[in-house]
């Protein structure tokens, strides 16, 4: 997907949030403290489209990607974005229902740029919500390949080890190999 103009999102399972109110920062997050609303941007929605606790490995190629890494974990795919997810996780993350809020962008600042994370210390009226009934198949119509493997911890040291750009979500869910 194309991205022209910095556009926010919030995903969540909750399909009536009228307003996001800050919550603390949560155990281990080490770039913010204090209460925060969340957001990410656009070229990293895809990250999100899938249960919240739901846990998952992605990563891309950047600038610094060698190209033994991009053989290795891309192989013969022409992805842009890998996201990996377990097997246990497929039938939830193809029929819970997600709701895409879009955020108004001022009072955000970006946290990190290389995840799309930008953070507000105000409560936020979302512009709109776009409720997702198949977040696989709309997880899709990103330029995803999705992966589905028994193994994420491992996956994810070797991702931590390349030269790829990679983020992990919940892994603390993942179910130990």
């Amino acid at each position: 997907m194309r991205m022209n103009r910095l556009r926010l999102f919030h995903v969540s399972e909750e399909g009536a949030v009228a307003r996001f109110d800050p919550r603390p920062v949560t155990a281990g997050e080490v770039r913010v403290n204090g209460n925060v609303v969340w957001a990410i941007d656009e070229a990293h929605l895809p990250n999100y489209l899938l249960p919240r606790d739901c846990p998952r490995v992605t990563y891309v190629c950047s600038t610094e990607t060698s190209d033994a890494d991009r053989e290795l974990f891309f192989g013969i795919s022409k992805a842009r974005r890998v996201i990996a997810i377990e097997p246990e996780w497929l039938e939830r993350a193809m029929t819970t229902p997600i709701y895409q809020y879009e955020l108004p962008i001022p009072g955000f600042e970006c946290i990190d740029g290389d995840a799309g994370h930008y953070v507000t210390r105000n409560a936020v009226t979302p512009l709109g919500v776009r409720r997702i009934d198949a977040p696989l198949a709309e997880l899709l119509r990103y330029d995803v390949e999705l992966r589905v493997l028994r193994d994420l911890q491992s996956l994810h040291e070797a991702v931590s080890r390349s030269t790829l750009s990679f983020s992990t979500t919940r892994l603390r869910n993942a179910i130990t190999a």
